[in-house]
């Protein structure tokens, strides 16, 4: 959200993060989080990013987004560690790591156990710990005071849904900064704070088909824009409301494991549907979009996502970086009349 250029040296050292990681393990471990997708699609010419990797030699056949965290890394050599998710995000971030150790950073592995286990998960979170130089202690002791802060994000989520003072995108924009709270969670919180005591004295906004977003965060801009303008609201961000790891309800397990064993993106898709499901019927939603990213692997959900939920779906594919064009908005159109 916030201009990520650095003119001066962090006072903390950087730790790039391919995808959401335990960020109360970085904190604790006195690391600045740096979530490597904002910084790439935040940057003045992200395009010009992914063409500068392919100038490189990265095949026109690969996902926009490796390519331009790869290009965003080459030109910031301050972030020195880089944090891989190596199972439960994209198989392309095997070879990523790779091309940036041979660029000279000292890249970490982190993976979420496939069977979505306690200990498992438990033995990953202490092994990261270790590799960045703390351990589980501290950073449940990180997860406490984090916890402020994330029920301001529920708050804010809320008046999405509930009122509608918080627009789509302005929820997107929000819960999606929350993988590394842009570098520096106390002055996030601090602007969360202000934007919601203006939020909250806004007028109620209701009316027209309420939205599900479902899938990664697509990588067309105006996305959420588009949809108001046309009399729509996007009233529920699946997975960047999942980077934000929201409280659980009251009396829930809250336990750092919990926390991630909750998240759903890195697990099974059967766990999505389920989370999906209780959302439709919560913010009783009207449609479904779903975003796939092209030459992704998460495409080939969007079947199971037709099959296990029974609402009306629109899927829309994503490719370079580039406003919302003359053929999605036809689509959203008519799925809009659909709707209604």
């Amino acid at each position: 959200m916030a201009d990520q250029s650095r003119k001066t040296a962090p006072s903390r050292p950087l730790l790039g993060l391919t995808t959401t990681i335990p960020v109360e393990v970085a904190l604790a471990a006195g690391f600045e989080p740096v979530d490597l997708n904002n910084r790439f699609i935040s940057d003045p010419l992200p395009a010009g990013l992914v063409a500068q990797a392919e100038e490189l030699g990265l095949p026109a056949t690969l996902c926009a987004w490796i390519k331009g965290i790869y290009a965003w890394c080459l030109q910031h050599p301050e972030v020195a560690t880089i944090v891989g998710v190596t199972q439960g995000d994209c198989s392309n971030t095997h070879a990523l790591m790779e091309l940036l150790t041979l660029a000279s950073r000292r890249v970490l592995a982190f993976e979420y156990p496939h069977g979505r286990g306690a200990q498992d998960l438990a033995r990953h979170l202490t092994g990261l710990a270790e590799q960045l130089g703390t351990n589980l202690e501290a950073a449940e002791q990180a997860r406490r005071g984090l916890l402020p802060l994330r029920r301001d994000l529920a708050r804010l989520d809320e008046l999405t849904w509930q009122t509608g003072q918080v627009s789509g995108g302005e929820n997107h924009l929000w819960l999606v900064s929350a993988s590394d709270f842009e570098g520096d969670a106390q002055g996030f919180h601090a602007r969360l704070r202000a934007f919601l005591r203006e939020a909250e004295v806004r007028p109620p906004r209701t009316g027209g088909p309420r939205l599900g977003l479902l899938g990664v965060p697509p990588i067309m801009s105006g996305l959420h824009e588009t949809l108001e303008d046309m009399g729509a609201t996007v009233v529920f961000n699946e997975v960047p409301r999942q980077f934000a790891m929201l409280p659980p309800p009251e009396g829930g397990d809250a336990s750092l494991v919990a926390q991630y064993l909750r998240y759903t993106y890195p697990y099974d898709v059967f766990h999505r549907l389920a989370d999906i499901q209780r959302q439709i019927e919560l913010r009783r939603l009207d449609g479904l979009i779903h975003y796939t990213q092209t030459f992704c692997f998460r495409q080939m959900q969007d079947l199971a996502l037709r099959q296990g939920l029974d609402l009306p779906m629109l899927t829309l594919e994503g490719d370079r970086v580039a406003p919302v064009d003359a053929r999605t908005r036809l689509r959203l159109e008519a799925f809009l009349e659909v709707l209604s």
